[in-house]
């Protein structure tokens, strides 16, 4: 997540950043499961929804028509309010309405767990989303804050394995790195991957990278370099040597190892991956790759003496 085309989280789905849905059907859904929306005779029903043609603004007014009409006839707090709220503030997350997200998530978290309790799920995504887009707002250290609530409620609730809580500890070992706390990212990257047994590998795979990131900052370029060859043995066994994806990997290990002073080992890597894109050029990705690849592979030629190789790559 990353920018207004983030994915927000089902509150029936799986952990994570998953497919669109309707957030206010699948928490309306839930919360009568849970038995935490009792019905209502007086409940007004929502505006009419607008159709399939029309703009996200048009549907952001919508959403806004529909939290005021819950609003004021059953209250702010009310549990069908707090889910027209997250469903507002979604949107808004979605248009690149930023500010205005984070203000709706945060009073729709304040009114659930006034309303419903820490440990309500309502309330569980609800937090999940704020910390969310506190991340696509470069908010890293206010998204930890909320990652760190998650992942103690759910390790007591669910464990330490279950795919809510290692998302949960992911994201916020993601949060530490990006806050500097380089340290205590790697700690909880490293137990997710304890976790993760029996997890998809790409699933595996991102979680290795993620930890690679966390070593590099820590200035711990011998322990990225052995994280990158785990990931890069996979994606070919997985993808194949030259799919875009495996080239972006090995690439970055061609770079970790001049990082870590081992120029020899990183012009090979550079050169492998260098031959594999000008093989895979027919991608569009591959061949903006290529340029990339040929640019660090030119500047650890010149840095071993080797300038005319540097110069015969232009």
């Amino acid at each position: 997540m990353r920018n207004s085309k983030v994915r927000w989280r089902s509150a029936l789905g799986r952990a994570g950043v998953v497919s669109v849905v309707s957030l206010w059907r699948s928490l309306r859904r839930l919360g009568e499961r849970a038995g935490a929306v009792a019905p209502d005779a007086h409940e007004p029903p929502a505006p009419a929804a607008p159709g399939s043609g029309a703009t996200p603004a048009q549907r952001a007014a919508w959403l806004e028509r529909t939290l005021h009409e819950y609003v004021d006839t059953l209250g702010a707090d009310h549990p069908r309010s707090i889910a027209a709220r997250n469903n507002l503030a979604s949107k808004y997350a979605q248009i690149g309405r930023r500010t205005a997200a984070i203000e709706q998530f945060e009073r729709a978290l304040a009114d659930s767990v006034s309303a419903l309790g820490e440990e309500h799920p309502q309330t569980d995504v609800i937090r999940e989303n704020l910390a969310l887009c506190y991340e696509d707002a470069a908010r890293y250290a206010d998204a930890g804050a909320q990652w760190e609530v998650l992942l103690q409620q759910r390790q007591q609730r669910l464990g330490a394995s279950a795919a809510e809580t290692v998302t949960a500890r992911t994201r916020l070992a993601y949060a530490y790195r990006r806050t500097g706390r380089s340290d205590a990212a790697i700690a909880h990257y490293e137990r997710a991957i304890e976790d993760s047994t029996g997890a998809a590998s790409e699933e595996l795979e991102n979680l290795r990278i993620g930890l690679g990131r966390a070593f590099r900052a820590a200035g711990r370029h011998d322990d990225t370099v052995q994280q990158l060859r785990m990931v890069l043995a996979q994606r070919r066994r997985r993808l194949g040597g030259r799919h875009h994806d495996t080239l972006v990997i090995h690439h970055q290990l061609g770079r970790a190892y001049r990082d870590a002073g081992r120029d020899p080992e990183g012009i090979e890597a550079l050169e492998a991956t260098y031959r594999n894109c000008l093989s895979a050029a027919g991608d569009p990705e591959v061949r903006m790759l290529a340029m990339r690849v040929r640019r660090d592979l030119a500047g650890a030629y010149r840095a071993v003496g080797r300038a005319r190789d540097a110069a015969a790559l232009y």
